[in-house]
């Protein structure tokens, strides 16, 4: 069979691949081998950013009270994916969501503003009300969202090369980048949210005392560690090598200030936390700098050129 491609060309396909295309794949979960709690979310999880459409949770007697609650919760942090039917011993999934509506740069972009956010609210939270704080760790499902469906979308790329071109991959190569971006921007989210929660302990348990010099420190490091990774994030799409070199210098200052202040910090479970999440989010920042460093060069530039010679 005959397929069109964007650049007017023609495609000869087996016709039992395109006809395999048009079903729609349907997967089963057995809930009845489900016995540890969060692992029915997991495999929910799993088969949603594998690009799967339909799916059922099914039990040879009746789908667990447990069980049942795991499915509600995910499908309600799984963009596009809602329960469609149910019995006492079947739960029927379906993703409506078209890939193709969405570009994979404003995805990764709408995480690093989510991230972001978490951690400001999570470091201001300290000095400021502590609503901020449970804002942030609110945030952070958002963030999941976000994540979860980029690889998704990543992974159908992955299979399709029509679908690549449509969310904005100009070449398969970049499929491992923005993975291993949207990878470092969820584990961010998640440091950021820890964050959040010291704080709130910080504040509701009143055993440990922070001066304002303390609280000047957790706020110049968060700062810092904010502006590792969304720089690191502008490069990815600017290209500019220069500026994502500097992002790495400034990861290690971080570091040493990290080890300066756990070695001058009294016996401080929470700020010890803290400053150390500030630490993993700038390593987390520094990792999104390298891969932009490396997208760059794919491309010949002024830094780095190319000269075909003859052999």
């Amino acid at each position: 069979m005959l397929l069109p491609e964007k650049d007017g060309s023609l495609k000869l396909v087996p016709s039992s691949m395109v006809e395999r295309k048009a079903q729609t794949e349907e997967y089963t979960i057995n809930s009845d081998l489900c016995n540890e709690p969060g692992m029915l979310e997991r495999l929910i999880v799993g088969n949603y950013t594998l690009g799967r459409e339909a799916l059922s949770v099914v039990s040879s007697t009746r789908i667990s009270r447990m069980h049942l609650d795991e499915v509600r919760k995910i499908s309600h942090r799984l963009m596009g994916l809602g329960i469609v039917q149910e019995t006492p011993e079947r739960i029927d999934l379906q993703c409506s969501i078209d890939p193709t509506r969405f570009k994979i740069d404003m995805l990764i972009r709408r995480l690093s503003v989510i991230a972001s956010t978490i951690n400001l609210e999570a470091v201001q939270a300290f000095t400021e009300d502590l609503q901020l704080a449970e804002d942030a760790i609110r945030r952070e499902d958002e963030a999941d969202m976000m994540y979860w469906l980029a690889i998704r979308l990543l992974r159908s790329a992955q299979r399709d090369r029509a679908t690549a071109d449509k969310i904005g991959l100009e070449e398969p190569s970049q499929i491992v980048y923005y993975v291993l971006i949207a990878r470092h921007l969820e584990l961010i989210a998640d440091h950021a949210e820890n964050i959040a929660k010291r704080a709130i302990e910080f504040k509701t348990r009143g055993k440990e005392k922070m001066g304002r010099e303390m609280i000047s420190k957790v706020i110049n490091l968060g700062e810092m560690a904010q502006n590792v990774f969304v720089k690191a994030v502008d490069c990815v799409f600017s290209g500019d090598i220069e500026i994502a070199n500097s992002v790495l210098e400034i990861t290690k200052v971080i570091r040493n200030e990290h080890e300066r202040l756990m070695k001058e910090l009294p016996e401080s479970p929470i700020l010890r936390t803290v400053f150390l999440e500030l630490a993993r989010i700038a390593d987390n920042g520094a990792g999104i700098a390298v891969i932009a460093i490396n997208k760059a060069l794919e491309k010949p530039g002024k830094i780095c050129s190319v000269k075909m010679s003859e052999t």
